[in-house]
């Protein structure tokens, strides 16, 4: 049994769906989790003749997504504990998501990914791809996608 799953969150409602569901099977299964939150390390930008940049732009971005991310975690950890279940908050900078989710649960230990899913199917999830689907298959860790849309979950065979 699963006693210590990675639990990616943006914040945004369908990896909100992912967080209860993860407190929820921690709960029954006496397990831990450790959220984990990416942040992007600067906006993308354009430039071009006459653009005017802000040199403190790069420094305001990345305090503003940190406090973001921290919010975030926050409030799947305060879940966590009114449930009684021992959690702790991750956050790693990185311009791949998917990359970071897997470094994350092999950083911390982590026996399987519990994360959400758009749950796009056929030429739209192609071409759309999701951190869900790179996360499947670029991880040697079980990734359990939790798809809110169609309310039911999808996992990599181990």
């Amino acid at each position: 049994m699963f006693k210590h799953p990675l639990v990616p969150t943006d914040g945004s409602p369908l990896s909100q769906e992912a967080v209860l569901r993860a407190v929820s099977f921690a709960s029954e299964a006496g397990a831990r989790i450790t959220f984990f939150c990416a942040i992007q390390p600067s906006p993308k930008m354009y430039y071009g003749m006459g653009s005017i940049f802000d040199a403190h732009m790069p420094t305001t971005f990345r305090e503003s997504m940190r406090s973001t991310a921290q919010d975030i975690l926050d409030a799947a950890e305060k879940l966590a504990l009114a449930t009684g279940v021992e959690c702790r908050k991750v956050m790693l900078f990185s311009e791949e998501p998917y990359a970071a989710i897997i470094e994350a649960a092999r950083h911390n230990e982590c026996d399987l990914i519990f994360m959400a899913s758009h749950g796009r199917r056929g030429v739209k999830g192609f071409v759309l791809g999701s951190e869900t689907r790179k996360g499947v298959t670029h991880s040697t860790i079980p990734v359990l996608g939790i798809d809110a849309l169609h309310h039911s979950c999808s996992g990599t065979p181990q």
